[in-house]
């Protein structure tokens, strides 16, 4: 069973949260896929990894930049991984199969009533198959692990 965390967003969008999870996860040596709903926004976090500041470096692809099985970090609509991920990040309210994977990361943004009504089913039907789950909310000092 995975380790699923549901991260909610109250003070930035996911392409300011997002760089700084997928470089705690280069550093602990694991590889990532990360997986939305829409292209366009697949595309937009693409330039927004380029330009990351913090941390300053992270190595990723998509279909368009191919090379999949050597790409630490793997942007994808799909159900695509071909860099061997054990590390899923569901960012749009995008959902996966979550077997194969060690941790599993569900963004969602804290300020839009759908998507927290979603991460909520999202939330039952992993605890209903058996997943561990953990829940995080954005502060001002970083991620607060609530209860």
């Amino acid at each position: 069973m995975a380790e699923v965390g549901f991260y909610h967003l109250t003070r930035t969008g996911v392409a300011a949260a997002l760089p700084a999870l997928l470089g705690r996860t280069l550093a602990a040596g694991q590889r990532a896929v990360v997986r939305g709903g829409d292209q366009a926004l697949i595309t937009a976090l693409d330039a927004a990894l380029w330009l990351s500041t913090n941390p300053d470096w992270l190595p990723h692809g998509t279909a368009a930049s191919g090379f999949g099985a050597d790409q630490p970090i793997w942007l994808t609509t799909g159900d695509d991984v071909p860099n061997g991920a054990k590390f899923l990040f569901l960012i749009d309210g995008a959902v996966a199969d979550l077997a194969g994977f060690e941790r599993v990361f569900d963004l969602f943004d804290g300020t839009d009533d759908a998507a927290v009504t979603a991460a909520r089913t999202r939330w039952a039907a992993a605890m209903a198959a058996g997943h561990s789950l953990t829940y995080w909310r954005q502060t001002e000092q970083g991620w607060t692990k609530r209860r």
